[in-house]
This record gives structure tokens, sequence and C-alpha cells, in this order.
């Protein structure tokens, strides 16, 4: 039986812009996603959490079409879907970030982030080739937004500074610009603050709280540290073994004793 959806409706929070029916993932024998369903509002941070080992990751990979359902919809802008290409679903306007950095380590800062213009590109081959026109205006357009983005994330001085002679934080931030350069309408942040120090995580805080508001981006976030899940986000969703076992804000979660024993190992009614 499907689980009813509890999402607190926020005034200032928009439509459904993402809708997770009824998804079940399956890797042989090993069920990876049990029936999970939840609603991701336009304009809000919502959090998927739960110990390793839930299926968060493979929750984001069916968002963005790398891995596909076997059964169960996702509905996204309104348009349901069982089975979409990762290409297909970034022309769409999702933008992912990895766990583990996936960035162009021999490439500059921003070389890098200008690879996240590719599919907005619409000159041709022959013109990038000669430099022609539309593919010189297109270079400036694109660098004047890159440019743009480094400024916003405050790297403006490693611009053309080797991304692998960065430190960790600081390439976890170019792999963000990256995301961004594409003009996401909802971002997928995988970890987007595991390995980090004290310092580092504040900062991409603020940079993902940045990103929401100033931007307007639609996030959805995986995150470990549950001190930045509560600070940061509108709704929370929590996975354990594959299912979903909790949702609501916050202040919900915390108090939710599914979700205290799946972390804690407490059952309702006993003592740690």
């Amino acid at each position: 039986m499907a689980t009813q959806e509890t999402l607190r409706v926020d005034p200032d929070v928009g439509e459904v812009l993402l809708r997770v029916e009824n998804v079940e993932l399956a890797f042989g024998g090993v069920r990876a996603l049990n029936n999970v369903s939840f609603s991701v509002r336009r304009g809000e941070i919502f959090s998927i959490i739960g110990p390793n080992g839930a299926g968060k990751s493979s929750m984001l990979n069916c968002i963005n079409g790398f891995y596909h359902p076997k059964t169960g919809s996702i509905i996204y802008k309104g348009n349901r879907r069982s089975r979409i290409r990762p290409h297909r679903a970034a022309s769409q306007g999702i933008a992912r970030t990895f766990q583990n950095i996936a960035l162009f380590k021999g490439m500059s800062v921003l070389a890098n982030i200008m690879t996240g213009r590719h599919l907005k590109a619409e000159s041709t081959l022959v013109e990038n080739a000669f430099f022609l026109g539309r593919a010189r205006r297109e270079e400036f357009d694109h660098r004047k937004t890159c440019e743009h983005i480094i400024q916003f994330l405050e790297i403006q001085q490693y611009r053309k500074s080797i991304v692998s002679t960065l430190p960790y934080g600081l390439q976890k931030r170019v792999e963000l610009g990256r995301a961004l350069a594409a003009e996401p309408e909802l971002l997928l942040l995988d970890e987007p603050m595991a390995g980090m120090n004290l310092e580092e995580k504040q900062d991409m805080a603020r940079f993902i709280l940045d990103v929401n508001r100033q931007k307007g981006v639609t996030i959805c976030l995986i995150e470990h540290d549950m001190g930045v899940v509560m600070d940061l986000s509108d709704q929370i969703v929590v996975l354990d073994h594959g299912g979903k076992i909790g949702e609501g804000t916050p202040d919900e979660i915390r108090i939710n004793p599914h979700v205290v024993e799946a972390y804690l190992g407490v059952k309702q009614g006993e003592e740690a």
C-alpha cells in the first residue's frame, strides 16, 4: 500500500515541480527502492536522508535518468516518465553533482564551469571550427555567465587555477558552479558537504541557501550531517532499506519514532 503523502504546503513555495510515484528499483535480487513516493515543490530545499545503503543515491539516479525504475513514475513539470536519459534530463532543467567529485582535474576552474554550458550551445560544428558569428557570440555569452557564477561562488582568485591543485572544499564549489552553469530549475546535490571541515561546510551551506533564495533554484539534496539538514531543509523524506519511513518538516522528522529507530536503533518506548 502506498504511503500517504504528508507534505505541508508553505504559502511561499510554489506548485509541485517533481513528483516521485511508487518507484521501485532492483539490482538482481536486491531491492534498492521499494514503493517510494514523495513530492518536491518549486522553490524549496528538499532533503533525502537515511542510513548508509538506504537507497538515497539510487533515488537521485532515478530522478536524473541514470537508473530506470522497475515500476513507478517520475513526474517532472507535469510530464510523466518512466525512462529518460541523463542528457535529456539535463536539457529539461535537472542538474546534478556527485558524492565523489567528477571534474576535469587537468583543466582550469573557468574551463570546468564552461563545460556546464554545453547543452546551451546552438552553434554548428562548422561555426565552432571557424569561430564564426554565432559561435563567437555564444562564447562571449557563455563566458559572461560563467564569470558571474565564479563571482557568486567567491572563487575569482582561482578562476585560472588547475582544479587538481585546489583544496577539496574549493573543488566541491567548482562542481557546484558547473551545475549552475546549466541554469537548472532542479538541482540534485549528492552529499555536497562530504569530507569537508567545519568551515568548508559553513561556506557550502551558505552557497546552497543563496542558490535557492537568490537564484530561485529548487534543490533536492542528500546529506549525512543532520545539523545541516535540519537547518537548510523545508521538507525531508527519510529512507531506510529502500523504503520510505518518514516525511515532513525538520521539526516533524526530529520526533518521528521510525526515524529515531533507524538512526539510533531505539524503538519507541525503549531507553537508549
